[in-house]
C-alpha cells in the first residue's frame, strides 16, 4: 500500500477552499491500494492533522512525518492547493528536489498557467484569440482616460496571478478604474485590464490516463451575477453549470481540439480545465486552471460523472499517473 499526501491549504484566499477540495480527496481514496495523509501548509506551519483532529509536525527536509513513533514517508503528493504555493509552481519545486512524484504539472507549466499574463501571451504565440489587454506593474502610473479609450466600457479588472476570481473587478465606468486596479494590486504586482467580451463561458475539462488523454464533455456556466466571480462560484445558486454544453458540434469540436493542442503544448498533467468565451462569431482563450475546484459539486467532476467516470475513479487516475 502506497502512502500518498494530499496536500491542501496555501497562501491565499482560496485556502478554505482547498481544504474542502482535501476532504473531498480523502473520502474518495482507494483505501485498498493508498494509505491518505491530510498535510496542510499554511506559511511555514506544515503539518499532518490526523483523523481525530490533532496535528503532528512535518519535517520539511525531506517531507516526513511521525506516526507512533514511525517515520512516515510518502510515495506520492495528491496537490490539492488552490493558488501558491500550490498552483504557481512552488510546490512542485520542493517536490523534484526530493525526488517526490506528484498529481499537478511541473514547475514551469504551474508557473506559465498561473500567470494570466504570460499564459495569454503564450496562448497568442499560437494565434489562439484572447481578450484585448493592457498591464501594469504596481506603483506604474495609470490613466484611466486611456484605458477606456483604448478597451472600452465595461473592463475586466485581474491580478495577473490569483485563483477563483480573487481580486477581479468587473468595471462599467471610469470613475471604478482606479479602485479597482489597487483592489488587483493587492493580490499581485501586475495588474492585467482587459475588455470585455459578450459571449458564453464554456469550460472544457480533460485528464492524461498515461499517454491517452481523456476529453471530458464542455460545461457552460452561467453566473447570476455579472460575471462568474468568488461569491458565484462557491454560494448555491448563484451560477448554473450546464453539462454537457448545447452548443453547437462544429464550436464542441473546436473547444476540445483546441484544448487538446493546449494541453500538449503547455505540457500538463493530471486533470485540468480550460475556459473560454464562446461568441457567434469567435472563440476567446480565458484562461487555464492547473488545480481546477474538486468537490463533488465542482465542474470537473461534473464533467467526469457525464464522461461515465466517477469521482473516485478520476482521482485514482490522477495518482496512477505518478507512478507511470
Amino acid at each position: 500500500m502506497k502512502n500518498i499526501a494530499i496536500v491542501c491549504g496555501g497562501n491565499s484566499d482560496e485556502y478554505e477552499i482547498s481544504i474542502k477540495s482535501a476532504a473531498v480527496v480523502a473520502k474518495h481514496l482507494n483505501k485498498k491500494k493508498y494509505k491518505g495523509y491530510l498535510i496542510v501548509l499554511k506559511g511555514t506551519d506544515w503539518y499532518w492533522e490526523d483523523e481525530n483532529g490533532r496535528q503532528h509536525h512535518v519535517n520539511k527536509d525531506d517531507f516526513t512525518i511521525q506516526e507512533k513513533s514511525q517515520k512516515v514517508t510518502f510515495d506520492g503528493v495528491f496537490n490539492a492547493i488552490h493558488g501558491t504555493p500550490g498552483e504557481d509552481g512552488k510546490l512542485q519545486g520542493y517536490l523534484d528536489m526530493l525526488q517526490i512524484p506528484y498529481s499537478s504539472c511541473n514547475t514551469a507549466t504551474a508557473a506559465l498557467s498561473f500567470d494570466k499574463f504570460l499564459c495569454n501571451r503564450f496562448v497568442n504565440s499560437y494565434g489562439i484569440q484572447t481578450a484585448l489587454s493592457l498591464s501594469f506593474l504596481k506603483g506604474e502610473p495609470v490613466n484611466e482616460t486611456e484605458i477606456v479609450k483604448t478597451l472600452g466600457l465595461p473592463v475586466f479588472v485581474k491580478p495577473a496571478q490569483s485563483g477563483s476570481s480573487v481580486g477581479v473587478s468587473k468595471v462599467d465606468n471610469v470613475i471604478d478604474l482606479k479602485k479597482a486596479i489597487h483592489l488587483a494590486w493587492e493580490t499581485d504586482e501586475r495588474v492585467i485590464i482587459e475588455e470585455a467580451i459578450n459571449g458564453r463561458e464554456i469550460a472544457c475539462g480533460m485528464i492524461n490516463k498515461g499517454n491517452e488523454l481523456l476529453v471530458f464533455p464542455l460545461t457552460e456556466i452561467i453566473s447570476k451575477k455579472d460575471f462568474f466571480d468568488y461569491e458565484a462560484k462557491y454560494t448555491a445558486g448563484m451560477a448554473s453549470e450546464i453539462t454537457p454544453a448545447n452548443i453547437s458540434q462544429e464550436a464542441e469540436t473546436d473547444i476540445k481540439t483546441l484544448s487538446s493542442f493546449l494541453y500538449r503544448q503547455m505540457n500538463c498533467k493530471g486533470f485540468v480545465r480550460f475556459d473560454y468565451i464562446l461568441t457567434p462569431d469567435n472563440l476567446y482563450f480565458l484562461e487555464v486552471n492547473s488545480i481546477p475546484g474538486i468537490s463533488d459539486a465542482s465542474i470537473i467532476p461534473q464533467q467526469a460523472a457525464a464522461f461515465g467516470m466517477s469521482t473516485g475513479k478520476l482521482f485514482d487516475i490522477a495518482i496512477e499517473n505518478m507512478f507511470r
